[in-house]
This record gives structure tokens, sequence and C-alpha cells, in this order.
């Protein structure tokens, strides 16, 4: 080939090159604004502001809910040479299809925060591995939790999927949230906490003054602006919230938390509750007395949860009263708050959709 054929040739690849179209990702490619890392930061679900999405047509959506001990997770979102509850969860889906997935949350949690339900999306293409290129119909939901299941429980067994549902292609799981519930976990009483409730809840030595904080939860329910309750490194274009539900209740000492039904039904009496703190003779522990925050909304401001909380175990002791409550959250400024609550003792119990 002549110097000059060479030339044409490689002139005519080039603009070829710069003229063709780009190829359909695999997996879903975008960026969200997802740079600060928190447990109940800024949750949008205007869809005006979800940016644009090319699924890829031959992939089906699925629905993912997972739940794990946030103890030895750096938090939810993935991160470099961090593990993460995203990462793992991306680690075991390559391992059961093949290939490399993007995994997208509802919320994001932080390190120590653990999750009785976090739910994230995930977009699978099912391609035969006897003849490479054949798309494949998709694998059942059932399928899809057993097999994830078999490779996280291969990894360090404190993260699981509990539940997996076919969605349609442009189904959000951060997006079409429509409501987040949070459990704040409390141990009050002098003894340490025992081995298996350690970095599980706050233990507070004092005893909490119970009425005191549900008057303070009436305070802080409804439509304000919690600017005394947001993290300095919050993105919220807002710090106007509806609070839906913040309640206070106390029961018997146990790893389960109480559904809404459940909270309204469930009336016990103070002998039902401090029964387990019979004197059962040598080597059998004293209980402390368990104690929930609950913490319903559409969205939350980054670290609201843990901050409320915070306030409400000072109104507890005795530090700050009702009154003062009111006026942290009219003082609109986050130096106002109290101490935040540790992250050790919040768990995100559910996200709530509209599903087809």
């Amino acid at each position: 080939m002549t110097t000059e054929n060479l030339k044409h040739t490689l002139t005519t690849t080039t603009t070829y090159l710069s003229k063709r179209p780009l190829k359909i990702a695999k997996t879903e490619e975008f960026i969200i604004n997802d740079d600060v890392e928190g447990e109940e930061e800024e949750e949008s679900s205007s869809i005006a502001s979800m940016p644009i999405m090319v699924p890829n047509p031959r992939a089906q959506r699925y629905l993912v809910a997972i739940e794990y001990i946030g103890t030895r997770f750096s938090g939810s979102q993935q991160q470099q040479n961090c593990r993460t509850a995203v990462g793992v969860l991306q680690d075991a889906f390559h391992k059961f299809i093949g290939q490399p997935v993007s995994i997208f949350c509802s919320s994001r949690t932080d390190a120590g925060v653990h999750a009785l339900s976090n739910v994230c999306h995930v977009d699978v293409e099912r391609i035969s591995k006897r003849k490479p290129g054949e798309v494949l119909p998709p694998h059942e939901p059932g399928v899809v939790k057993r097999a994830v299941n078999h490779f996280l429980q291969k990894n360090e067994g404190d993260i699981s999927v509990i539940d997996v549902r076919c969605v349609p292609s442009d189904f959000h799981a951060r997006y079409k949230a429509r409501e987040r519930t949070y459990f704040y976990l409390l141990l009050s009483g002098p003894e340490p906490l025992s081995t298996f409730e350690k970095d599980r809840a706050w233990h507070v030595p004092e005893e909490l003054n119970v009425h005191a904080m549900q008057e303070a939860c009436k305070v802080l329910i409804g439509c304000h602006d919690f600017s005394s309750f947001r993290a300095a490194g919050c993105q919220a274009n807002s710090p106007i919230r509806t609070l839906d539900e913040l309640h206070l209740s106390e029961v018997v000492s146990t790893p389960f938390f109480p559904s809404i039904i459940e909270r309204a039904q469930t009336q016990l009496t103070s002998e039902d509750l401090h029964a387990v703190e019979t004197d059962f003779g040598f080597g059998m522990r004293r209980r402390h007395r368990c104690y929930i925050v609950t913490a319903r909304s559409r969205s939350f401001l980054y670290h609201q949860v843990r901050l409320l909380v915070g306030v409400l175990k000072s109104v507890g002791t005795g530090d700050i009263t009702v009154s003062d409550v009111e006026t942290i959250l009219n003082a609109k400024t986050v130096t106002a708050a109290r101490p935040m609550a540790p992250a050790h003792g919040l768990y995100l119990g559910h996200v709530k959709y509209d599903l087809p």
C-alpha cells in the first residue's frame, strides 16, 4: 500500500469513528449528585430533577431490598478502598451473572448505621454462557434472591437480600420512594451493654423521662425549617421538611421493631415492660429499659434523625426542657442543637413505594 493510500485510509477511518454513534451501555450510566454521604440526607423525589437515563432494552430491572449490619461497612455508598454495602452487593451480582453491574440505592447510610430494609435497583442482562452473545429470558426474582445470597454469605455474612421484584426500566429506587422510616434504639440503665447489644444501640446510663420526650416529639412533628437539625455537609436545596411521625415508645427488649400497625395496637403496661427485670439469680444479666424513636418522612436532611434523637435524649435526661426544643427549632442553626446521637443506634427501617 502506498503512503498516499495509507494516509487516505487513516483519514477515512478517523472520520467514520468521529461520526459513529455511541454504543448503548449494558448498565445504566449516569451520575447523581451524591457526593455527601450520610444516613438521612436529601432524597429528592422530584421527577424533574432525575438525570436522563438510557436503560439497556435487553436488560431486566430488579428492585432489591437488602438488610445489613452497618458495623463493618464504611456506609452504603460505594467508595474506593472501602468496604461498603453497595460494593459488596455489586460483587455478588458480578459473580452471579458474570459481568459488572451498577447498583443505585434509595437511601444512603453512614458508617455504623444499620438497615432492616434498604432498597436499590439493578439492571441485569442475562447472557448465555454456552453461546456468548445470546440473550436469554430474565431470571425469576426468586432465583436472583437465592443466587445473590449464596455469594453474599461467602463474604462476611453481614448483608443479605430479603426481597426482589421485577420493575419497569424507568423505575428508580431513589426517586420513586414515597416515604422513609428510620428507627433509633436507646437502652437505658447503669449496667454496661451486653456483648450482643454492642454497636446496635445507644447506651444511656441515666433514667429517661419518657413523658417529656414524647411531648418534645410533638413540637417537632409537621412541616418546619429544620436548619437546626441539618449537618454542615448537607447539600439539600431547602431545609424545609415535613416530619410525618416522630414517636418514642418503650418496648420489651428485642431485636425486632414494631410496624406502624403494631405501634398503634400495642399497649403494654408498665408491669409488662418491667417483667423482664426480675432477678433470675446468679449469671443472669439484668436487662436495660428499651426505647425506640421512630421518624417517618418522605425525605430527610443530612444527619437529621441523629440530631433529632440527640435533642430528645437531652430532654429525657433533664439537660433541656420541652420549651428549649422549640427554641432550638426556631434558632435555625445547627449550633443550637444538642450533640448528635451516635450512628450505631440508627436503623433504616422501611422505604415505601407505589409499586406497579
